[in-house]
């Protein structure tokens, strides 16, 4: 039989969230009962909850990046035992067995992948609900193993924010001595420089705003570059293997692709639409790219909380109670935050 569990939602694009009960299935044989003790918060929280992008169901729980503890366990689990420090990212499910999943990129399912909220569960049919809430199930191919070096609240952005930006370092294959730069300095931004200068980069952070000059640099990056200085943009011409481009909204991209080196890589990773006025020209005479990534499989993401345990990083966050969750999301449209927040999920006990 299911059971009802606190949680935070949404009933409408206008809406606040508030306190709302919502369903939990009982366990089927592969699946993770799962305690959750902090979630993150992600500008595409805020996004889907006001339907900005056109596909929200209300209500809606947000949340996926969730860290927690092992409740209970289905029958046919093998993979965690309860007490188990573990996480849930974007994805609950896939079809497994379409090209992309079968390599391991379950975030491509041919078929459409299940995400943690606002989605339909491929088994049942029933909403997806996303961390925001006390405890969540999952198919455990989908739950993953938190190393115990990891401080659990600063993990959590990890699962979104850590391997946004983890997946195409990965991808095109950065490593001792690769020339890496990061446009923005947000959450998805601070997590690219420290992850690329663990991976042994040259790091750059391109910005508008001066004054973040100190921060990029504890975070790890070697120079600061102001895209808006015409000499300091010229002085970098033909540099960067790879650029990842973590900004959230609509801008000029062209002024970067000459800062590429010839075979180099700008990769999007914040802005979802479409890009007015890009220049294809350079790309063709220098065989520059423009490519774009999201999130990454199960097994890369693995591979991205083992590579943080092993190099000690976390996301900077500021840690909030549940019922701050609406200032929190207007803070975050006026980028007031270094650099994630978490709500700590004990809070949801508490009194709204």
């Amino acid at each position: 039989m299911n059971y009802r569990v606190k949680s935070y939602a949404a009933q409408s694009s206008g809406s606040l969230l508030a306190p709302f009960q919502i369903e939990r299935r009982s366990p089927r044989a592969d699946d993770v009962v799962i305690e959750i003790l902090y979630c993150g918060v992600c500008h595409s929280d805020v996004h889907n909850v006001h339907n900005d992008w056109g596909n929200a169901n209300y209500p809606m729980v947000p949340g996926h990046e969730i860290i927690g503890k092992v409740l209970a366990v289905g029958s046919g689990v093998s993979r965690f035992q309860i007490g188990d420090r573990v996480g849930v990212g974007c994805l609950v499910a896939s079809c497994k067995h379409c090209a992309p999943c079968e390599h391991g990129q379950e975030q491509y399912c041919q078929n459409g992948a299940t995400y943690t909220y606002n989605h339909q569960d491929p088994i049942d049919g029933s909403r997806t609900y996303g961390g925001y809430s006390e405890t969540i199930v999952v198919a455990q191919d989908f739950v993953l193993k938190v190393p115990d070096s990891l401080d659990l609240a600063g993990a959590a952005p990890l699962l979104c924010a850590g391997i946004t930006t983890y997946s195409p370092l990965r991808h095109w294959q950065v490593g001792q001595g690769s020339k890496v730069a990061i446009v923005g300095l947000g959450g998805l931004g601070h997590m690219g420089l420290k992850l690329a200068k663990a991976m042994g980069a040259e790091v750059t952070l391109f910005s508008r705003s001066p004054g973040k000059e100190a921060d990029a640099r504890r975070l790890g990056a070697d120079h600061v570059v102001m895209s808006t200085d015409a000499p300091q943009m010229t002085a970098v011409a033909g540099k960067f293997d790879l650029i990842i481009n973590t900004v959230p909204y609509q801008h000029d991209v062209n002024p970067y692709i000459p800062t590429l080196a010839s075979g180099g890589t700008m990769v999007m990773v914040g802005y979802l639409g479409p890009l007015d006025d890009f220049n294809t020209g350079p790309l063709v005479f220098s065989r520059k790219a423009l490519a774009g990534s999201l999130i990454g499989g199960i097994a890369e993401t693995q591979e991205m909380l083992d590579f943080c345990g092993q190099h000690g990083i976390h996301s900077d966050i500021e840690l909030i109670r549940i019922q701050d969750i609406n200032h929190a999301f207007a803070r975050l449209l006026k980028a007031d935050v270094k650099y994630r927040f978490v709500i700590d999920m004990a809070s949801l006990k508490e009194p709204a």
